[in-house]
């Protein structure tokens, strides 16, 4: 693809290097593009800016003037980002022997944490009522959701093969085409089982996915979307519900009751502990015992 120009023939370079060799999505593309180009109509020689020359101090004046603008730390963060990867292909490409934006770093982001329910909420929201097929539908979802702390995106991308019901285990696909398996609770199982039931007055022949529209083909993530908002208003919630709502509060129980944090880490699948941090700082304990033994919905029956 042809990545649009800029007023820098440099950039339009690296713009293209994204798209032809690194492959980067447009959108990704369109990011950086609009980063390098905030910093080019920031400094005074725009017109005719020589890389090779530029100083880590404008780098700092930028990124000081901007804050003072009023643009947040986590945008800066972006920006410098894309200009220390720009400086790497100019260092690549042999046009300069420097990173100017190397140790350049914005003001610090505070990480808040994520809103969530209690278990007590949790409960009262996943008693939906009824038992047409939308209805065992949205119940399992939700279930699931909840019980394996799962993205929108993987929640929607299972097919039924994915989940294995016999050994309660689950494969999804993550972020970066990552895979990994989860343990599903008992009452997401008892849902998923209802729904399956009922599945095939819904979906079209030969359709793989596990949960599927009135039309019979794969749910989009806005309808999921939308089902879980309109369930929760349904049940009273007080707040808007949305999918990551469930997944942020499936690691805030499992990190109230367990302390385990790599556990909590590898069930949500994030690549570096420091995002699953945001919830809490607690010890290390066993995965699969952490999950038996204290998500609020696997534990089975005394």
């Amino acid at each position: 693809m042809n990545a649009p120009a800029t007023s820098d023939p440099l950039v339009d370079r690296f713009l293209q290097h994204l798209a032809l060799e690194r492959r980067l999505s447009p959108r990704t593309i369109d990011a950086y593009r609009r980063d390098l180009t905030d910093f080019l109509e920031w400094h005074p020689d725009q017109n005719q800016l020589d890389w090779r020359r530029l100083h880590q101090a404008e780098i700092r004046s930028y990124a000081a003037q901007r804050h003072r603008q009023g643009l947040s730390g986590k945008s800066l963060q972006r920006r410098l980002s894309a200009l220390r990867s720009f400086f790497r292909f100019l260092n690549r490409e042999g046009v300069s022997a420097r990173n100017p934006a190397i140790g350049v770093r914005a003001p610090k982001v505070k990480r808040k944490l994520p809103t969530t329910l209690d278990v007590d909420q949790l409960g009262q929201l996943l008693e939906l009522p009824g038992d047409a097929p939308l209805d065992l539908r949205d119940q399992a979802m939700m279930e699931l959701l909840y019980s394996s702390g799962l993205r929108l995106a993987e929640l929607v991308a299972i097919d039924l093969h994915d989940l294995d019901r016999s050994d309660a285990m689950l494969e999804v696909t993550g972020k970066g085409d990552k895979t990994r398996r989860l343990p599903v609770g008992r009452k997401a199982l008892e849902a998923i089982g209802r729904w399956l039931k009922v599945r095939s007055e819904l979906a079209n022949t030969g359709e793989m996915a596990l949960f599927v529209s009135q039309r019979g083909s794969r749910l989009s993530p806005r309808s999921v979307q939308s089902r879980l908002a309109l369930r929760a208003r349904e049940q009273g919630a007080s707040q808007h519900v949305h999918p990551h709502l469930l997944r942020h509060s499936f690691a805030s129980h499992l990190l109230e009751s367990s302390g385990d944090l790599r556990a909590v880490q590898e069930l949500l699948g994030h690549a570096d502990i420091s995002t699953t941090q945001i919830y809490t700082h607690l010890d290390f304990q066993h995965l699969a015992e952490v999950y038996d033994q204290t998500h609020p919905r696997a534990r089975k029956k005394k």
